[in-house]
């Protein structure tokens, strides 16, 4: 990788003096940072890698990921650098080395500083197989580094480029996660073993069966099903607004009601689509 060049921010003294008094010299002031440009090096895998300082540990080889919502570095790194906080227990169960995000309290890139920066750390698999590809690879670079600043990338030149940016990232890792999750109606709701056998009807479909939909062979007394009007040889069309054209379809559309929450079901009753209004009842 090439040596970053040095900024060197130079102040200037007042050009007036007293007449009975020697020119002052001002103290140097510091000039917050405006620009900074760092060379990168493209490794043999075509990813962009950086040699980067990690609470003054360092430099470590990491790669420059833009595409990556977190930063991320290995146990090693994260041992010699001190990331671990003091009352750190490491997890009973650790795939991959994973031991969870942690904050590094200083990055520095060539003199390009940022602190408080989210990390996994992880001896990541994939970052493995990479580094034994190209030489040492202890991490990577993410979201978290480069969002506090605003950022430019010469592939040509290969230089990188960062302005100072007031923007501050959250927590990129946790609402991805929180997006995973299903609501809070959802995960307060009782829990349903079964959710298709408490509609109360058994559907079938034959194989030759190419029509939309699956045929109700039974109603059970007194199930949801049959106080919404279900009735033995309706066409069960949708459920929910799930189509549900074979008997796993019509399970899957089942397993998505909730109990108390009103669905429609679309069922084909004498050559006429007829909707019915069905509510899941616990205890059933």
């Amino acid at each position: 990788m090439k040596k970053l060049f040095a900024i060197c921010l130079v102040m200037f003294g007042p050009t007036f003096v007293q007449a009975q008094e020697p020119a002052k010299k001002e103290a140097p002031k510091n000039e917050p940072l405006k620009k900074v440009v760092l060379p990168f090096e493209l490794i043999k895998t075509q990813h962009m890698a950086i040699n980067v300082k990690i609470n003054g540990k360092g430099p470590y080889r990491l790669i420059f990921d833009t595409g990556a919502p977190d930063s991320l570095i290995s146990n090693k790194v994260a041992k010699e650098a001190n990331v671990f906080p003091k009352d750190f227990k490491k997890p009973f169960f650790a795939l991959f080395g994973s031991m969870g995000q942690m904050k590094i309290q200083e990055i520095d890139v060539g003199g390009l500083k940022a602190t408080n920066v989210s990390c996994t750390v992880m001896d990541h698999p994939t970052v493995g197989a990479i580094a034994k590809f190209v030489g040492p690879i202890e991490g990577i670079i993410g979201f978290t580094f480069y969002a506090k600043f605003k950022m430019s990338i010469d592939y040509e030149k290969k230089l990188l480029t960062f302005e100072p940016n007031t923007y501050q990232p959250g927590d990129v890792m946790k609402d991805m996660l929180k997006r995973f999750e299903a609501p809070s109606s959802v995960r307060n709701a009782p829990k349903i073993l079964a959710a298709s056998g408490l509609l109360g009807i058994r559907v079938d479909k034959d194989k030759d069966d190419d029509a939309d939909g699956v045929a109700v062979k039974a109603v059970i007394p007194e199930t949801p099903a049959a106080a919404a009007g279900f009735k033995v040889g309706d066409r069960l069309l949708t459920l929910d607004g799930r189509w549900t054209d074979t008997v796993n379809d019509c399970y899957l559309a089942a397993s998505y009601l909730r109990v108390g929450t009103p669905a429609v079901a679309v069922v084909l009753r004498d050559g006429k689509k007829v909707r019915l209004n069905v509510t899941l009842r616990p205890g059933l």
